[in-house]
C-alpha cells in the first residue's frame, strides 16, 4: 500500500499541471479547473488498481477534458435558460446579453472545433498528434519534445509543418467561416 501511494505521488506530481492546463483551456474558468483536477485524481486514485498503468498520462488528459467539455455544455444550457427567463429586461440590456451569448456561443464553437481538429489529428498520424500536443498545446521547448520523442529537432520542425498544413487544408475553411463571425 505505502509503495502505491508513493506512486500516486509521484504521478500526481508529474501530471498535475498537465490536468489543471486541460481543465482551464477547456472550461475557461479557473476555479473549476481546480475543481475538475481534484476530481480527476480522486477518479485515478480510486480506480488506480483496474488501470493499464501504461497510459495514465493519456486517461488523465482525456478525464480532465472530458469533464471540462461537460462543464462548458452545463453552463451552455443554463445560460440559455437564463436568456430565456430575462425576456423582459430593456433592448440595450438584452442587445448587450446576447452579444456576450453568441460571444460565449462562438467560444464554445471554436473549443469544439478545436477538439474535433485534435482527435482527427490523433486519428490521422499519433506522431502529428503527439508533435502538436506537446509543442503547441503543452508549450515544452521544441527541443526538449524532439528528445522525448526520440528524433532531431529537424524532423520535429518537419512533423510539426506537415500537421500544420493537413490541419489547414482538412479544417481551413470551417476555422475562417467560425472566425469571421
Amino acid at each position: 500500500m505505502l509503495t502505491e501511494n508513493r506512486e500516486f505521488d509521484e504521478i500526481y506530481g508529474k501530471y498535475k499541471n498537465l490536468v489543471l492546463k486541460a481543465a482551464y483551456t477547456y472550461s475557461g474558468n479557473y476555479d473549476v479547473a481546480e475543481d475538475i483536477t481534484q476530481s480527476t485524481f480522486l477518479q485515478l486514485y480510486i480506480y488506480y488498481h483496474d488501470m493499464n498503468h501504461s497510459n495514465i498520462k493519456s486517461w488523465l488528459y482525456t478525464t480532465a477534458k472530458n469533464s471540462a467539455l461537460n462543464y462548458r455544455k452545463r453552463a451552455r444550457r443554463e445560460i440559455l435558460e437564463e436568456m430565456t427567463a430575462e425576456e423582459s429586461v430593456i433592448q440595450d440590456t438584452v442587445e448587450s446579453a446576447e452579444d456576450e451569448f453568441l460571444q460565449e456561443i462562438r467560444d464554445i464553437d471554436r473549443s469544439d472545433l478545436h477538439e474535433r481538429i485534435f482527435e482527427a489529428l490523433m486519428n490521422k498520424n499519433r506522431r502529428w498528434y503527439d508533435a502538436i500536443t506537446l509543442a503547441y498545446y503543452m508549450e515544452i521547448p521544441q527541443a526538449k519534445v524532439a528528445a522525448e520523442m526520440g528524433v532531431r529537432i529537424e524532423v520535429l520542425h518537419s512533423l510539426l509543418h506537415r500537421a500544420k498544413d493537413w490541419i489547414k487544408k482538412e479544417f481551413g475553411v470551417e476555422y475562417d467561416e467560425l472566425n469571421r463571425l
